[in-house]
């Protein structure tokens, strides 16, 4: 069916859910006003709402992306906001790179159109339903763009991919039980991922915060910040606190520009 006929279907469904699934709606009101994006608790509801809704339109825009969106017409549909010492990496062949990244906007879209400057490698959690994962497993690889599992028996994969020069692609807003630190997220202590900083520190290779906005049907700006640059202290486990910390407040700071656009239903804080 037509892309608008779809995302019509997707916010229709978004807004049941919404309405019918009561633990995943208060706990993105209770994180939206735990988080200081509003006190308004109408405003919050608002806000969690269109949260649902922009989810379902991403599941939408994501699998039909590739009547839209390929190696030679993309740039007529996605904005790139990226500075030019961050592009200069992405299009260094060669040059492996840490993409940092939250559940904001698309994150699906951004892997896509990156991995025509350089191939990406997505990190994945393997879906609990079977048909589900089948469904994600044969339609997310396209042009250069390829996914790993989270958990995995081969510890080396990560550095595998960044020696190969392709863009490993990390999302910092999960709570984790392994390879974890503890830092503030919204001024709130939670188990945060330690990946990208400890790939850092261990083989040198840059870090880019990025995400990607939608700014209209299947259209788009992807936003990168300046690579993160951070000096050794010789304590690693500070350094990586410290650079973790620094990728928080990025990605805080896009949140609360587009809190709408943000998946607010998860659970960040378990502890």
């Amino acid at each position: 069916i037509s892309l608008s006929s779809a995302e019509s279907f997707a916010r229709f469904m978004a807004r049941l859910m919404f309405r019918l699934h009561a633990p995943r709606r208060k706990t993105a009101i209770e994180n939206i006003m735990k988080c200081g994006i509003t006190a308004n608790p109408g405003e919050a509801y608002r806000i969690a709402r269109e949260s649902f809704e922009h989810f379902a339109v991403l599941v939408i825009e994501s699998l039909k992306s590739r009547r839209f969106i390929d190696e030679n017409s993309w740039r007529k549909r996605i904005e790139l906001d990226i500075p030019r010492s961050s592009m200069k990496l992405l299009e260094e062949y060669g040059r492996g790179v840490i993409l940092a990244s939250g559940h904001l906007g698309n994150w699906e879209i951004a892997a896509q159109v990156l991995s025509f400057i350089k191939p990406v490698v997505g990190i994945t959690k393997t879906m609990k339903n079977p048909y589900t994962e089948r469904v994600v497993n044969s339609r997310k690889p396209r042009h250069r763009f390829s996914v790993a599992p989270k958990h995995s028996n081969d510890p080396g994969r990560f550095l595998s991919i960044l020696k190969r020069g392709e863009i490993l692609a990390l999302m910092i807003d999960q709570y984790t039980y392994k390879k974890q630190i503890v830092v503030d997220f919204f001024k709130i202590p939670t188990a945060t991922l330690a990946s990208p900083a400890m790939l850092h520190l261990v083989t040198g290779t840059p870090i880019i915060f990025t995400y990607c906005i939608r700014t209209g049907p299947m259209f788009y700006r992807i936003k990168a910040s300046e690579p993160v640059v951070f000096t050794p202290t010789g304590n690693r486990d500070n350094d990586a606190r410290a650079i973790t910390e620094k990728l928080n407040h990025k990605l805080e700071a896009a949140i609360r520009a587009h809190p709408e656009q943000y998946v607010w239903a998860h659970r960040r804080w378990k502890d």
